[in-house]
């Protein structure tokens, strides 16, 4: 049985990559993991920059602050998780050397999602339907923060 934050945690990640493919990246592997850290979203962008995507979601409370304290879903990237990304992107990356654009190299971004109502209901629009990222913008806001580490 998933709890609560797993599934706020996958229906993030499923926002992150509607809204990355609506802006012309395309996604090639999700939640790759090893022992020593984890990769959301591996894609490319436009440019064909193979990037390494983070996410973070929180919900907001009926007041309009996050569940925390008025929290952002970013503030929630530590030193010591950013530390461990990174060490996993450059493995990953060492080991994917064709997805690797010469001139341009790779790079971290961060998509931090602001949930603004149940997220169930969320959950239940992206089962019913094949919904759009202005639909889904009514639910959340969305950050995108490019080359973070």
């Amino acid at each position: 049985m998933k709890t609560q934050k797993s599934e706020i945690g996958k229906l993030g990640e499923d926002i992150a990559c509607k809204y990355l493919v609506d802006k012309g990246f395309i996604i090639i592997e999700r939640n790759f993991r090893k022992p020593w850290g984890e990769l959301d979203i591996i894609a490319k962008d436009r440019g064909g920059i193979l990037v390494f995507v983070e996410v973070k979601t929180l919900r907001e409370c009926g007041n309009g602050n996050a569940a925390i304290a008025g929290l952002l879903p970013e503030e929630n990237l530590t030193a010591a998780k950013l530390k461990k990304l990174k060490r996993t992107a450059a493995f990953y990356a060492g080991y994917n050397q064709d997805l690797i654009n010469d001139e341009k190299g790779w790079r971290i971004d961060l998509v931090a999602i602001s949930l603004k109502n149940d997220y169930k209901q969320v959950i239940n629009l992206f089962s019913q339907k094949d919904i759009q990222l202005a639909e889904l913008l009514d639910y959340c806001d969305i950050r995108h923060l490019e080359n973070i580490a």
